[in-house]
């Protein structure tokens, strides 16, 4: 019993960090995102309202974006298929991160 405590203590404990993400719901993912451009580490991501996405890494690449639920989804043809994620925004207002189902942390800084 004493091992269970520690455990659920342990995961309560976030670190302080954590508390300066708020994941958007809904009309605030659409909102977050509509006719906004992040600049990543070395790629730069615009989102426009018509629903395309250009991202470009050296070379352009061109997508489509929408909002299911609470989600942020995209499809890059040729592929078939969208894939969704979680979009938390900073305290500071001016970073967005992308988390995806295993996790995975994709951040970038809005472009004025």
């Amino acid at each position: 019993m004493k091992h269970v405590f520690a455990a659920v203590m342990a995961l309560c404990a976030a670190p302080a960090w954590a508390g300066d993400w708020t994941v958007l719901r809904g009309a605030d993912v659409e909102e977050a995102l509509n006719d906004v451009t992040l600049q990543y580490d070395g790629a730069t991501q615009i989102f426009y309202l018509s629903g395309k996405t250009l991202y470009d890494h050296g070379r352009p690449s061109w997508g489509n974006w929408t909002v299911r639920g609470d989600e942020y989804c995209s499809e890059w043809p040729p592929q078939d298929g969208w894939t969704c994620f979680a979009l938390e925004r900073h305290a500071d207002g001016e970073r967005l991160r992308f988390v995806s189902e295993s996790g995975a942390v994709t951040e970038g800084v809005i472009v004025e």
